[in-house]
């Protein structure tokens, strides 16, 4: 029986390796390799007869079979006995010559298997081999093949048989006509002396100790004849190569004499497979062989052929390498490997002849020659030491070539020499300079994007592999020391360098310090005989310049100051110890700081601040002098680079203010200004600040020098001192005055503030004043720039404030004059910034300027920064600093100013100067005016000295125009509004005599109210401005109401309306908080706004009419209501308005109210009609009357003055709206609007359509909300419960949703609405019963219901409610049943038969066709389940159970997932009390849960997670439990088929009974609709087989498996094919 069911398993499995889908064909191998693991013999025998049988199967399923068997074979060769062996051989040999054309894969997995058993039976292998391989036959490719393979994978085993078989096949080889036999005869041939010669080389351990190369010579050279003489010269490229990776191991075995006698002719023969091949790495790995053949038998051939072939080598190194070829790369390596053998037989021809190639200008040839060369270097030592001179010398040439894969492939030479000696013999210096120039390469900002036939590298590659290399030459080459040091040296100052600085800084600092080590107290330096090593004086400026720029270069100023700390002591004696400390401190700086991070003006700051302790450290002025000379001489060098010349220009200064020789001083300040470059704005700016820092310690000189300068010789025949250039062009002209001037500003900002009063008219400003009338833009910005510099000098002196300027007017005028010309729209320079910042310094100084001078410079200034257009803000929301710096010198100048004239009139005149800029139509015109305000204001307040108690009388006109900005569109006008407001106040409370630092609670809130004017809405602003009225009105003296009251109805036509509006606003609450002074005013102003009701919609002009509408009503509400009832629908915004006007007395609005709920309920809700005869149901359209009382009830109870009297009506007002809404689902608007609405769309015209069903919600909410709950308004909101109410299918859940936000937060409201709703029990309409059934369904959820002693009431009126005939109804009956275990749970006990009838009957419900009360009812009890009496429970649980069986399996997921998780609580409420006849429930559910783990349905697959963790105990098996809590967590991921093998494991261990019942039910699966659970269906069946104990394994109806799992091969699923074949494989247990 056994014997047979396992031929059947192999045989269905082999049958399924026919199937179309590769995964199926893939587990169908597997199962068969499984189940070969348990019964290999049994796998090779039923592969073996289903090949024989099957002698018409395709052969890729052939194929496959056979690699079952090649896969069984090599994992039990060692337990096969050898007639099995022999049937396999016999079989493997028959597939593999079946027929004599090639089938590659088929007769390649044969060859496989005869390969695999010839591992250990190699014997019967080759017998059977060696009779398909017979004398005078020609035998098939694969035999050949076979036995080429034999010979690698069992050495010792073959070899011994080689000389039989290169017996027979010698002759074969002549008859051997066809290429692909051909071929396979070389690859034999280099395969047998591939394992011949590792034979040879081991011999010490093979099993023939005997054997000698000389027995295989004479085989192997006559099979060298066919090859060579014939087969190489076959035009078939394959066969080609094939013979020459034949030859190259072949060669090693042929005799000595025949190898010589043949490589006249075998190199030449091998050579020419170059032209005939473009992938010729086979044919330089076999050149290779042969000539180490040849060199191991000292050939004197190779001399004779060493030409060709360095010329033939030379080309192929020469192809140019492409990363994305790895054959060309690995031809490269063979082709190197075979100059190693030449360099190491002939290393004076090869060097004759590759160096001469060096010369070329070839870039391949070039890139190619120096390869080779680096390789003999490494490869061939101890041959090259001697020829080191004649290397270096032919070098020359390739260091001149620009070529970026040249220049690589140099460094990478230079790289060898360096390990070897080269560079420590004449002429590596050049080599060492060279790699410094690759070094000093500037890097890429992108590296360039290189084509598949671009040749030219990055620069920054070869700079990469150049810094790399002399990084490592320092620092791992030890004999490298003394040939770097102090040769690098010479490379820090020449500028062609610069880019190499910090790498030659990073090797000078680690040999440096490798030379301290060996020996501390000596000098570093030794000048002796290197001439031409940098100076001390250089080599400090030349770092210290360089460390101005500290990121660039890859950090080159950290690298610089760590060279400086090392050379010291050479640099001076004196600095050891100072610099020692500095130093360390400059590079923490940098440490703390990126390039984005470190202030460049810090940092040159904290450099100068080390220069000039330096120096006071050195305190040697001939030693200052030679530095002061140096870097004079060094400026030139920076041309390139400003800013390091700029910071050298700062050094010179620094280094002249510390030199005592005043002649040294002025000569370098002469040769300064005859050689800068004054057209550099850069190169200005660092003279001027040169001249600047010198002047601090020598300023007559500086001034003298200056003054000499332009009365030398070379300027005699100017007419004035700035007309001297007259044989220069006028631009360069005006640059040199430019620089002249900013040497002037500078030397005043530095100069010694008691000597500089003296002399700054007469020296600076006359010679200033000489170019203000000039046109040049850079002239007048330096103009403008030092008297601003002069001018803060005078002012920060102590004697400032009583120094009388005389040039005072002039220089005002001119610097007005300056910024009247710049463009009025555009800010590109800091002209104005400048100028303003001059006036704002000399507006300080005496005397005083006149009113007219002042308006001027005032109105200039303002309309040079105003009208400037508004720039794109960067990308972080941040505006240009040139902007800000601008607008920060004007607030300055203003400021100073005010300063001058700090009293009530002066604030006046200058708001009236920013009162058009104030009302300008341009927001940034606006903005800026309403910044400046606030800044001066904020200035006046905190500034001005009230000496007696004097009225502020322009107080009102100016709240009056800074107020209603507060509702500007600009957010930064509202806020600085704000602060005008604020500081205005404040001002009136200092001049009614508060102190300073008083604090009034009324004002300060008008800073919250500021904070909150960012991103306000509509709503927010304009209660935001009545605020801000409210809060001036308190704090305004009755005499400047009227004022404010008239300045802000002009602001009524401000061309902002948002304004506008404002003003409106604050113009009513000022009526309403004040209006009792203005009695005799208020008739005059409401008739005002009254008359313009149809011109404008705001608000001021509506309440007049508002009022007239309230007096109205309090005398005939009824009248009023019935004909504003009356009004066209939907209504207009002024009908809208009457109707909220009727809110304002409480009284009146409850009479209101009561009328509009007696028209809404009073007429039918809608009428069914058809649109078309031949429509097939009848449309629902609104009756006229309540539509029309919704709209308007919904209009008072908008009004915020109704709040008490909808609390009055509030339980009657949100019963009715209820029910109104749920009338108005899915209703159409009265016949007469629609048509009025299809009229306006084809008018064009804009239309507000007006829908029943959401006028009747908006009423409901406008209700919730004036009844104070707009907490129940805003979670509905936010759940979308408002959008639910308005839908037929989302109506009742919108309903649910109100009533919970209701029981949350409107508890103590609900007895009366659920008294309200109690009475629709019997309406006739089913949708009002449906809502009120599912709003009081909704409250039992809430615990609120019992806390208002409300429980047995609803419980009562739902129950009665079951009967329904609306199966809607009964539904919502059970959900609310069900929520009492959310709201009350502790009263399900005492209610628990009575809930569990109920839900009982829902189970049985047979009047709903859809089981959807059947569905709530599962969900209910699964909520009851744990709260209810045991014994209640007990009852009817295994009813329950029956009933939900058949639902586990429904095709609606709702029900599926219900029933589960259901079935899941019945297990959980009976947790240790499980009855056996439940118990048989829990068994009987247990493979379709495991089964729906794999649900297409996630909640499905959820529920039978949970409904497993609440069966686990009820299993009495505590492993099972642990592995369904562990592996079934919601929030865990699972491994089904892992999990399915523990669990099937414990079950068949603990439950060995069930097998039969598990595996039927499995079965029934198998026919299952879901493609994932008849997946899953074998998956348990095969699991459960793979556990099962012996003893059990009867209760498997094998035929009936078998026959479902061969069924399931055939499944369309190919997933489900797949584990059908993976069971198969799992039931070899049976056998």
């Amino acid at each position: 029986m056994s014997e047979s069911y396992v031929k059947r398993l192999f045989t269905i499995l082999l049958d399924a390796v026919t199937d179309k889908d590769p995964q199926v064909q893939e587990q169908v191998c597997g199962a068969l390799c499984a189940l070969g693991e348990s019964q290999p013999e049994e796998a090779l025998r039923a592969c073996e007869e289903h090949l024989r049988l099957h002698e018409k199967l395709a052969h890729p399923y052939r194929t496959m079979i056979l690699r079952v068997m090649e896969t069984v074979v090599n994992s039990h060769i060692g337990e096969l006995d050898k007639d099995l062996v022999r049937t396999s051989i016999l079989l493997a040999s028959s597939e593999m010559t079946k027929v004599k054309e090639l089938v590659c894969d088929w007769q390649q997995a044969a060859s496989n298997v005869l390969v695999a058993v010839g591992k250990r039976f190699i014997s019967s292998v080759m017998e059977e081999m060696l009779s398909k391989f017979q004398p005078g036959v020609l035998p098939h490719h694969f035999v050949v093949q076979t036995l080429a393979n034999l010979s690698v994978s069992n050495v010792f085993g073959m070899v011994p048989f080689l000389t039989s078989i290169l017996s027979t096949m010698l002759p074969m080889l002549s008859a051997a006509k066809p290429d692909s036999m051909r071929v396979v005869f070389c690859c034999a041939l280099q395969r047998f002396s591939e394992s011949t010669l590792e034979y040879l080389a081991d011999l010490d351990q093979a099993p023939d100790p005997t054997v000698r190369k000389d027995a295989f010579a004479t085989d192997i050279f006559n099979a060298y004849d066919i090859l060579f003489h014939h087969w190489l010269q076959s035009r078939e490229a394959k066969l080609r190569l094939a013979v020459v990776e034949a030859l190259g191991p072949m060669s090693h075995l042929l005799p000595s004499e025949k190898l010589e006698e043949q490589l006249p002719k075998l190199l030449p023969g091998v050579l020419g497979l170059y032209k005939k091949h473009t992938e010729t790495v086979h044919v330089s790995k076999s050149l290779g062989q042969i000539l180490e053949a040849a060199a191991s038998v000292g050939s004197r051939t190779l001399d004779v052929q060493l030409d060709s072939l360095l010329a033939a080598l030379h080309a192929q190194i020469c192809v140019p390498v492409e990363s994305s070829s790895p054959l060309v790369m690995s031809n490269q390596k063979e082709v190197l490997r075979c100059f190693t053998v030449l360099a190491c037989c002939s290393p004076d021809r090869l060097l004759a002849f590759l160096l001469p190639k060096l010369d070329t200008s070839n870039e391949r040839t070039r890139v190619g020659t120096l390869q080779v060369v680096r390789h003999i270097i490494n490869s061939a030592a101890a041959q090259m030491e001697v020829k080191q001179p004649f290397i270096l010398s032919s070098m020359k040439l390739p260091l001149l070539d620009t070529n970026s894969k040249v220049k690589r492939a140099v460094v990478q030479v230079i790289s060898a020499m360096a390990h070897h000696g080269y560079l420590e013999q004449p002429g590596g210096g050049a080599m060492i300079e060279y790699l410094v120039q690759q070094c000093a390469l500037p890097p890429d900002a992108e590296p360039q994007k290189l084509g598949a036939d671009s040749e030219a590298l990055a620069a920054d590659g070869v700079r990469a592999i150049g810094v790399s290399t002399l990084y490592l030459l320092s620092t791992t080459v030890h004999r490298m020391g003394d040939v770097l040091w102090p040769h690098l040296l010479e490379f820090l100052i020449p500028v062609r360098f610069t880019g190499a600085l910090t790498p030659l800084c990073r090797s000078l600092v680690h040999l440096a310090q490798k030379r301290q080590e060996a020996g501390a107290h000596a000098l570093l330096i030794q000048y002796d005989g290197n001439a031409t090593l940098p100076s001390p004086y250089a080599m400090t400026t030349r770092l210290l310049a360089v460390s101005s720029s500290p990121y660039l270069g890859d950090g080159r100023g950290a690298a610089s100051l760590r060279l400086l700390s090392v050379l010291r002591r050479d640099i001076h004696p004196r600095l050891g110890q100072r610099w020692a400390t500095a130093i360390p401190l400059l590079l923490e700086h940098l440490d703390g700081h990126t390039e984005e991070t470190l202030s460049r003006k810090e940092w040159e700051e904290k450099l100068l601040m080390f220069l000039r302790d330096t120096l006071a450290v050195v305190s040697d002025n001939t030693w200052i002098c030679q530095l002061s000379l140096e870097m004079c001489k060094q400026l030139p060098s920076y041309d390139g680079t400003p800013l390091e010349k700029n910071f050298l220009y700062k050094c010179i200064g620094t280094t002249l203010g510390a030199a005592s020789s005043k002649e040294v001083v002025r000569k370098h300040l002469q040769e300064l200004l005859e050689t800068a470059r004054c057209q550099e704005e850069s190169e200005r700016e660092g003279l001027a600040c040169c001249f600047g820092i010198c002047a601090s310690s020598h300023l007559d000189d500086t001034l003298a020098q200056l003054e000499d300068f332009v009365k030398s010789d070379v300027f005699r025949k100017s007419a004035g001192i700035f007309n001297i250039f007259k044989d220069r062009s006028e631009k360069e002209v005006e640059k040199v005055k430019s620089a002249l001037i900013l040497c002037y500003g500078h030397v005043a900002a530095r100069a010694p503030r008691e000597l500089l009063l003296a002399r700054v008219e007469s020296d600076i400003f006359r010679n200033m004043s000489q170019c203000f009338s000039t046109k040049d833009p850079a002239l007048r910005l330096c103009l403008a720039q030092s008297v601003c510099m002069a001018s803060q000098a005078i002012c920060s002196s102590s004697h400032g404030s009583s120094f009388q300027l005389l040039r005072k007017p002039e220089l005002v005028a001119q610097m007005t004059e300056f910024i009247k010309a710049e463009p009025p729209d555009s800010l590109r320079t800091p002209m104005r910034e400048k100028a303003m910042l001059a006036c704002t310094y000399l507006a300080s100084l005496e005397p005083a300027l006149e009113g007219q001078a002042q308006a001027d410079l005032i109105h200039s200034c303002l309309h040079g920064v105003m009208a400037v257009l508004p720039e794109p803000e960067g990308v972080d929301g941040h505006q240009e600093p040139l902007y800000l710096d601008t607008v920060q010198a004007l607030k300055d100048l203003l400021t100073s100013l005010l300063q001058r004239n700090m009293t009530p009139q002066g604030l006046q005149v200058m708001v009236e100067h920013l009162s058009p800029w104030i009302k300008s139509p341009r927001g940034h015109e606006r903005a800026r005016a309403l910044g400046l305000s606030a800044c001066l204001l904020q200035y006046f307040l905190k500034h001005v000295h009230v000496s007696a108690l004097v009225p502020f009388h322009n107080l009102g006109l100016l709240l009056g125009l800074f107020s209603p900005r507060c509702a500007d569109l600009w957010p930064a006008t509202r806020q600085e509004a704000v602060s005008c407001v604020y500081s205005l106040l404040y001002l009136q409370l200092g001049y009614e005599g508060f102190s300073r630092d008083y604090r009034d609670d009324v004002v300060e809130q008008l800073l919250t109210l500021k904070d909150g004017l960012v991103h306000p809405d509509p709503a927010t602003l304009f209660h935001t401005c009545h605020s801000i009225a409210q809060i001036t009105g308190k704090r305004l003296p009755p005499d400047q109401l009227i004022s404010l009251l008239l300045t802000l109805f002009e602001s009524l036509g401000d061309p902002d309306k948002n304004c506008s509006r404002a003003a409106t606003v604050m113009i009513n609450c000022l009526l309403k908080e004040r209006g009792n002074v203005l009695l005799e005013k208020v008739p005059e102003i409401v008739s005002m706004l009254r008359s313009k009701l149809q011109e404008t919609r705001g608000e001021h002009v509506l309440q007049a009419a508002q009022h007239s509408v309230y007096v109205l009503a309090a005398r005939h509400h009824a009248a009023v209501v019935s004909s504003l009832l009356g009004s066209p629908l939907p209504f207009d915004s002024h009908t809208c308005t009457l109707w909220r006007a009727l809110a304002v007395e409480p009284s009146l609005t409850t009479q209101v109210l009561g009328l509009l709920l007696e028209k809404m309920s009073r007429d039918v809700p809608f009428k069914e009609s058809r649109a078309f005869l031949l429509s097939s149901a009848p449309d629902r359209v609104a009756t006229l009357l309540p539509l029309a009382a919704t709209c308007a009830l919904y209009e008072v109870a908008s009004a915020p003055a109704s709040g008490p009297a909808v609390l009055e009506l509030y339980p009657q007002l949100l019963a009715a709206l209820l029910l109104r809404v749920s009338c108005t689902v899915g209703v159409q608007p009265p016949r007469n609007l629609q048509a009025k609405e299809r009229k306006s769309a084809s008018s064009g015209l804009a239309s507000r359509r007006l829908e029943p069903c959401s006028s009747a919600v908006e009423a409901l909410q406008a209700v919730l909300l004036r009844g104070g709950n707009d907490d129940v308004v805003q979670r509905m909101e936010l759940e979308g419960g408002w959008q639910l109410l308005r839908t037929s299918a989302g109506h009742e859940e919108g309903v649910t949703r109100l009533a919970s936000a209701m029981a949350k937060f409107a508890g103590p409201r609900l007895p009366l609405m659920m008294k309200a709703l109690f009475a629709t029990q019997s309406s006739v309409h089913e949708i009002q019963r449906v809502s009120s059934t599912a709003f009081l369904a909704e409250l039992l959820s809430s615990n609120v219901v019992n806390d208002l002693m409300l429980l047995e009431s609803l419980l009562d009126n739902l129950l009665a409610r079951q009967k329904d005939v609306c199966a809607r109804v009964r539904r919502l009956v059970l959900r609310g049943l069900a929520n009492i275990a959310s709201g009350s749970p502790d009263k399900v006990r005492a209610h628990g038969p009575q809930l569990l009838t109920a839900m009982i009957g829902g189970l049985d419900d047979g009047e709903d066709p859809h089981s959807l009360v059947a569905l709530e009812a599962m969900v209910g009890l699964a909520r009851l389940l744990d709260l209810v009496e045991a014994w209640d429970l007990r009852s009817v649980l295994l009813h329950v159970a029956i009933r939900i069986r058949p639902f586990f399996d429904s095709e609606k997921m709702e029900f599926r997932s219900a029933s589960i998780r259901l079935f899941g609580h019945l297990n959980k409420a009976c947790q240790g009390g499980c009855e056996d006849v439940f118990l048989e429930q829990v068994v009987g559910g247990l493979a379709p849960l495991l089964l729906h783990l794999q649900d297409p349905q996630p909640p499905v697959a959820a529920a039978c997670r949970f409904a497993l963790r609440m069966c686990g105990p009820n299993l009495e098996c505590e492993e099972l439990a642990a592995i369904f809590q562990k592996h079934l967590q919601e929030d865990r991921g699972l491994h089904f088929g892992e999990f399915l093998n523990t669990t099937c494991k414990h079950l068949m261990h603990h439950f060995p009974d069930l097998l039969g019942r598990l595996l039927s039910t499995s079965l029934f699966y198998f026919k299952s609709s879901w493609e994932d659970i008849r997946a899953a269906a074998p998956m348990l069946t095969g699991f459960l087989v793979l556990h099962v104990e012996a003893e059990r394994r009867p209760q498997v109806d094998l035929e009936q498996l078998l026959a479902a799992l061969q069924l399931l091969l055939q499944d369309p699923a190919p997933a489900v094919r797949v584990k059908a074949a993976e069971t198969l494989g799992r039931l070899v247990k049976f056998a």
